[in-house]
């Protein structure tokens, strides 16, 4: 394992992987009040096309993923850290699924739904804060995309 097995390493990695399952929550779920818990108030966010700083600023990521997709979600795999002191570096790859909105009803109905799907992987740097591990700076490189077409479920757009 990656700087041992020590406590401290291992406080790290169970921070890491709950940070990128609650952020990959509340950008589904539009529920921008979990980034408070996991997210540092100087927070850098840098993907294809934008760049967010401070966590007021990210804290309007979810809504605004509402506003440009019917719905996401967001697949959490494979996660590698390594840790220095109060500081830590990781990796963690992600399927990002992202309903797009139908043209008309009427095409949605005879066609279906598209997915605009990203394979991610989020490059992270995390900071040790008043006891607590939160994401300073999260990249996200998108190594590949595709559309596919899909169909939804029994519970709609919840």
């Amino acid at each position: 394992m990656p700087n041992g097995a020590t406590p401290g390493w291992i406080e790290a990695e169970q921070a890491f992987r709950r940070i990128a399952a609650v952020y990959a929550r509340a950008m589904d779920r539009n529920e921008p009040e979990l980034l408070d818990d996991i997210l540092s108030e100087d927070i850098v966010v840098v993907g294809p096309g934008f760049t967010m700083q401070g966590l007021e600023q990210a804290r309007q990521s979810p809504a605004m993923l509402r506003q440009m997709f019917l719905m996401t979600q967001h697949v959490v795999h494979n996660q590698t850290l390594t840790v220095e002191g109060d500081e830590a570096r990781g990796e963690t790859y992600c399927t990002a699924s992202h309903i797009l909105h139908p043209e008309g009803e009427a095409e949605a109905e005879a066609q279906g739904h598209t997915a605009y799907v990203w394979a991610i992987r989020y490059q992270d740097t995390l900071r040790k804060q008043g006891g607590a591990w939160r994401l300073a700076r999260r990249e996200l490189v998108v190594d590949w995309s595709e559309y596919r077409p899909v169909t939804l479920g029994l519970g709609g757009a919840a």
